[in-house]
């Protein structure tokens, strides 16, 4: 389609050039001394005689002269509009790759005060220019809740309701938007984005219980519905990783979370301490899945929900955004990887949390 539009465009420009050449041609050819009330003797469709009065438009030279100078201003217009649009086409065809990033010392205290020139990028080990950089306190937030309800968590579900309403009020600002699901055997949505809390307060109130953990499809549905948000997006799981539904598989959650540019926080709930009676490789999941996007994973401890909601609030608001356009990239790659470091520093001294990489193919369901 844009091949076809930039050649009707230069059929366009061909077709004024030879119009207000043609007419230069003639102010030049044509005296002004002539009658315009002189014309060609023909013959009409009745028989009868006529005069096609042609000297009014062909021998007016000042008036020919004011059309192809008209003409030729219209001609160096669409010549600049030609080559603005085919600007914007490049600049829109390279896609501004945005990374969300975290950074803590060696005690985990957070980093903040960071400039542009603080840090370096890669792509497939490749050095990047940054084009972006801000700090993300104020930036708008896209989050979903999603609350494990199954039967090895749901003795805890009150006290899962009440700390998340208290973390949705401290959290949610007005331009926030914030949603809410629950899994259990199934995936439900119980509150669309909104950053009204009475609806939020609602949606908490409507937990419901049942035995089995569909955790990957919750991970893979909340990206989903997340990926059709603009800004920051962000997946609070709150679970002990046991996934038994078995309808996604792990590799098929991840890819979601990293195709819609989800940072997935894993509050990790463990009912049952000894470790005879945890799914330790849930848990391990859980934690890849918080390393690979960019998040990060907390237990449920001795502070409860209420703590670890507030380790979550504050990483979320103390952030930096990265952003860059791809160069020398290797044809043919369909995962990129990205890697952010802070070169001043030594890599014992500060740890730089950000996702792994993107997909620079489109997303499932769009080819």
């Amino acid at each position: 389609m844009k091949g076809k539009n930039a050649t009707n465009r230069r059929m366009e420009i061909g077709t004024i050039a030879r119009r207000a050449l043609c007419l230069s041609t003639l102010a030049a050819d044509h005296p002004t001394d002539q009658d315009p009330s002189v014309g060609t003797p023909v013959s009409r469709k009745d028989g009868a005689p006529g005069i096609l009065r042609t000297g009014r438009c062909r021998n007016n030279r000042r008036s020919t002269q004011f059309h192809a100078g008209v003409l030729l201003m219209v001609l160096a217009a669409m010549f600049a509009t030609s080559a603005l649009a085919a600007q914007t086409t490049l600049r829109m065809d390279v896609k501004l790759v945005s990374v969300f990033v975290n950074v803590t010392d060696r005690n985990g205290a957070i980093v903040g005060g960071l400039a542009r020139g603080d840090f370096a990028i890669t792509e497939d080990g490749r050095a990047q220019q940054i084009a972006v950089f801000e700090k993300q306190a104020e930036m708008p937030l896209n989050l979903t809740l999603a609350i494990d309800t199954s039967g090895s968590v749901r003795k805890d579900m009150t006290e899962e309701a009440a700390a998340a309403r208290r973390f949705a009020h401290a959290i949610v600002r007005p331009q926030d938007q914030m949603s809410v699901m629950q899994f259990a055997t199934e995936v439900r949505a119980l509150t669309p984005f909104t950053n009204k809390l009475a609806q939020i307060d609602r949606g908490l109130g409507q937990l419901r219980g049942d035995y089995a953990t569909a955790l990957y499809d919750a991970i893979y549905q909340g990206s989903e519905r997340l990926g059709a948000k603009d800004g920051r997006k962000v997946l609070v799981v709150i679970s002990d990783g046991d996934d038994t539904v078995k309808n996604t598989t792990y590799a098929q959650a991840l890819e979601q979370a990293l195709r819609n540019e989800v940072m997935i926080y894993c509050l990790i709930d463990v009912p049952i301490e000894a470790s005879a009676g945890r799914d330790l490789g849930g848990e391990h999941a859980m934690i890849t899945l918080a390393e690979q996007t960019g998040g990060k994973y907390f237990y449920v401890g001795a502070g409860g929900l209420d703590k670890a909601f507030a380790q979550v609030s504050d990483d979320l608001r103390t952030q930096y955004l990265l952003g860059y356009y791809p160069r020398n990239q290797e044809p043919g790659r369909v995962f990129h990887r990205i890697e952010v470091t802070v070169p001043r520093a030594s890599t014992a001294d500060f740890n730089v949390r950000h996702k792994t990489g993107y997909y620079a193919d489109a997303r499932p369901g769009e080819n």
